[in-house]
């Protein structure tokens, strides 16, 4: 150090500053001078920082006032200047800090005098050279010298880097969409318990499956473009008493099995700051109105169709409609959610599109009063073609009405909802609907549909990943009824329990079982009991 002037001994301190900036945002520039380098990292760890961390560093600051906390009694102040605004050698963090009173390491401090004698040659690369000073340049040979080994070092990783980047930009899939897939494998064994003379017990064990490839494209990074291909065999399990009230969550096929085909086609993207469109030629109402629920997902969560979601957003839902809605924030505790949907113009169930087919418009409110409760109310009023609700929940139907009379049902639902995280582990929800239903065609006829679930979940257990959670609750169920409608002989109730293990990142085993009690609204179907061993396979 004696062999410099007092002068170089500063550029030579802030040159170590600027390094420090430059990758680590780190020197002790308000420490002694004397003070010795504390913190030791390898060239790989360093690399990596650079190369794969680029948003920990800001871009170039301009002035040395933009650093927000050196000041101009600083005793490295002038230095710091120097290499700020007159070579460009320093850039801070992103919040335009400079932590100066950090330690770096010698290849910290190597990979920032390796930036500071690229800006310089640079300079001279120009025709500058002359705003170069001598004393500078005598500094900075010295310094190279001084740190060959490490500068060598690192220009070969950030050669091999550059290498390997190049080679991931050749090889990328895209540079806008990502590529995101799960396949679902089930081992489902099912029963309806009832065995007399006339009618022997329905039983049913299949192993089924279902894969999905999302293909999810953004061109802003606030919009959403999905594409999903899906394929699948489970049909709609189990159909033990000639209902859906032991359907799977993760169950059903477009219009053929083992095929591939598009399942889902959507675009979300922002208006303003506080809506988010929705537009789908291909979609589902839920993908658009929150559906008020901890566990959303078909996939690794609830094993039957009924405890996934409410009513609100099952009826009509059939034939992959077109969707339209918007989800409009008022404030971080309120929004309004809004959606139509008419089934698809190829939905065998009626004549398809806006005219003849399944048509719903809902909404919804959303508050948030605090971080740890969620509530929800929303309405929905919809046709259906025939008599049917649509929704694939346990009987949905007028009853009693033939369906010849009646050419289709209007209905109006009505759902309240409310998720409570008790604990950052455990979770409360519930829900509860009521749809007025009217029958349209030479058949007159009216009831009243009620739904209600309740259920807890616990997240992380005993370890990472795992998940668990109870439900009980009451299907559809007709009550209050007119003209040549008919009332539900008994009252269905579910059961459902299920616990997923994590084996790894990409892969879950979900074990679980749940009984549909009275199943079909009448206690001479039995309880259905449907044991479930699902695996689920996500990348």
């Amino acid at each position: 150090m004696s062999k410099f002037s007092k002068k170089n001994c500063s550029l030579v301190i802030s040159a170590a500053v600027a390094a420090s900036a430059l990758i680590a945002g780190a020197a002790n520039a308000q420490a002694s001078k004397e003070s010795e380098v504390v913190r030791s990292v390898g060239a790989d760890t360093l690399v990596e920082q650079v190369q794969l961390r680029p948003s920990a560093v800001a871009q170039n600051v301009t002035s040395v006032s933009q650093l927000s906390d050196v000041r101009p009694t600083d005793w490295a102040f002038t230095a710091l200047q120097s290499l700020v605004e007159r070579y460009g050698c320093i850039a801070g963090y992103p919040d335009r800090t400079f932590r100066g009173k950090q330690a770096t390491s010698r290849y910290e401090f190597a990979a920032g005098l390796n930036a500071c004698l690229d800006k310089i040659n640079e300079i001279i690369s120009a025709g500058l050279a002359d705003k170069v000073s001598k004393e500078d340049l005598a500094t900075l040979q010295k310094l190279q010298e001084e740190f060959a080994a490490e500068l060598a070092t690192l220009r070969g990783r950030v050669d091999a880097l550059d290498a390997k980047v190049a080679k991931l930009e050749a090889q990328q899939f895209s540079t806008t969409t990502k590529l995101r897939g799960e396949a679902v494998f089930g081992l489902v064994g099912g029963s309806d318990g009832v065995t007399t003379a006339t009618n022997p017990s329905s039983t049913n064990v299949v192993f089924n499956y279902r894969a999905r490839l999302n293909f999810d494209t953004s061109f802003t990074g606030k919009d959403l473009l999905r594409t999903r291909l899906q394929a699948s065999n489970t049909a709609n399990f189990t159909n033990l008493a000639n209902s859906n009230s032991t359907r799977l969550a993760y169950d059903g096929f477009a219009t053929s099995a083992n095929s591939f085909e598009l399942n889902r086609l959507y675009y979300r993207f922002p208006i303003g700051g506080n809506v988010i469109a929705y537009v789908a030629p291909i979609g589902a109402v839920h993908d658009i109105l929150d559906p008020l629920t901890p566990l959303p997902n078909s996939g690794d969560q609830w094993l039957s169709r009924f405890s996934r979601f409410n009513p609100l957003l099952r009826i009509a839902s059939g034939g992959n409609p077109a969707v339209a809605g918007f989800d409009l924030k008022f404030t971080d505790q309120v929004s309004f959610q809004a959606a139509y949907s008419a089934s698809n113009a190829a939905d065998p169930v009626g004549q398809g599109g806006i005219a003849g087919g399944n048509t719903k418009i809902a909404a919804q409110f959303v508050f948030k009063p605090a971080e740890s409760l969620k509530l929800g109310v929303g309405y929905a009023r919809a046709y259906t073609v025939g008599n049917s609700l649509g929704s694939g929940l346990n009987v949905d139907s007028l009853g009693g009405v033939t369906a010849p009379g009646v050419s289709g049902i209007n209905s109006d639902t009505v759902v309240g909802s409310l998720i409570w995280d008790i604990t950052k582990k455990f979770t409360f929800n519930t829900w509860g609907s009521y749809t007025f239903a009217n029958s349209t065609g030479v058949t007159t006829a009216g009831t009243t549909f009620t739904s209600w679930m309740a259920a807890l979940s616990a997240k992380d257990l005993f370890t990472e990943g795992d998940l668990a959670a109870l439900s009980f609750g009451q299907p559809l169920l007709r009550t209050s009824v007119t003209g040549s409608a008919q009332g539900s002989t008994d009252t269905p109730y579910h059961l459902e329990a299920f616990y997923r293990f994590r084996v790894s990142k990409n892969i879950s085993i979900t074990p679980g079982v749940f009984f549909v009690f009275n199943q079909n609204s009448a206690s001479a179907n039995g309880t259905a009991t449907v044991g479930v061993i699902r695996t689920t396979f996500s990348f």
